[in-house]
């Protein structure tokens, strides 16, 4: 499958995440834009399966804000605890005003 439409840049504000559900009819993410880039990540906290779109953005990273553990946008790893397996990152292309995410390819976690 390749990537899908799943909103327009104008859709998205700087450092606000936003959950868009069923992608490709089954995968639930969040996208963010910061620090210039657009990131789409699991819906999902790895720890405590809170909503990350729930979760507040800072350095590249965001908090889920149930128990305060944070993940990188580019990675998907977590920076501290109590959170210690990563939430999937998926690529992101911007095609004119068009965000495409493509969730059947998820990017690999790669350990640090």
């Amino acid at each position: 499958m390749a990537a899908v439409k799943v909103t327009t840049v104008d859709e998205l504000e700087d450092d606000t995440p936003v959950q868009f559900d069923d992608v490709d009819g089954l995968t639930d993410i969040v996208l963010v834009r910061t620090e210039g880039q657009t990131y789409a990540i699991g819906a999902w906290c790895s720890h405590a399966d809170v909503p990350m779109c729930e979760g507040e953005i800072e350095d590249c990273a965001i908090e889920c804000y149930m128990h305060g553990s944070m993940f990188d946008l580019r990675t998907g790893a977590p920076t501290n605890l109590p959170a210690t397996e990563p939430i999937p990152v998926y690529p992101v292309t911007i095609d004119g005003d068009d965000v495409l995410v493509d969730v059947a390819n998820p990017i690999p976690y790669k350990e640090s």
